[in-house]
């Protein structure tokens, strides 16, 4: 019997998920993935954007981000130029997008609608702070089946259409975000050919000046 709970980051969190980055993300290269150093650089920045999933005491996800001002018409970015190598210290207090940065659920977990509790608490800050939205790069696991087949944005406009499944893209148009674009060379990682997609979840609730 599962006991899970949502918590914000706290000291005690910072091991236990440089171990959870290794064990869900394994076809990524090494300088990709967040240590314990940059998790405790992103609590001294901004503790209550770091979302934790815990089963009992033991970490099993987490979502992480920041807040910041995005220009849609002049997107391109990489993950590190955007999350400062991940230590976070982009994050605008007052920026008007929560950027999305990672969400990792342990392997042992995935199909138990742990990303989803994620995603809402995500929403849930975005709503409580009065922001825009949630921007973030989504990776695209699934395309590593169709890369000699055709190129990255015919395999998205399939996604989007529901004509293919990818286990990322697909879960995140469920939750009501939008595909605002491509991301070249955003990441290493071998699944999706550095690519990812820019997408975007705006507020319903979001009340301007």
């Amino acid at each position: 019997m599962h006991h899970l709970s949502l918590t914000t980051l706290q000291p005690a969190h910072f091991e236990p998920l440089e171990q959870l980055q290794r064990d869900s993300y394994p076809t990524l290269g090494a300088q990709e993935l967040m240590r314990a150093e940059h998790f405790a650089s992103q609590y001294e920045v901004f503790a209550e954007g770091q979302i934790v999933v815990l089963d009992g005491s033991r970490v099993i996800g987490q979502g992480s981000g920041f807040f910041v001002d995005f220009d849609f018409d002049n997107h391109r970015h990489t993950f590190a130029e955007m999350c400062d190598h991940f230590y976070f210290r982009n994050h605008q207090p007052d920026g008007e997008y929560y950027y999305g940065a990672d969400i990792s659920v342990h392997p042992d977990y995935r199909g138990q609608g742990i990303g989803k509790l994620i995603y809402q608490a995500r929403k849930d800050l975005v709503k409580r702070y009065n922001r825009r939205g949630i921007i973030a790069g989504g990776m695209l696991p699934g395309y590593v089946h169709y890369k000699h087949e055709m190129p990255v944005h015919c395999y998205v406009e399939q996604v989007i259409a529901n004509q293919l499944f990818d286990p990322t893209l697909s879960f995140q148009l469920k939750q009501g975000f939008q595909v605002r674009g491509l991301l070249e060379d955003y990441l290493d990682d071998s699944a999706s050919d550095n690519w990812a997609t820019l997408i975007f979840w705006p507020n319903p609730s979001y009340v301007g000046e």
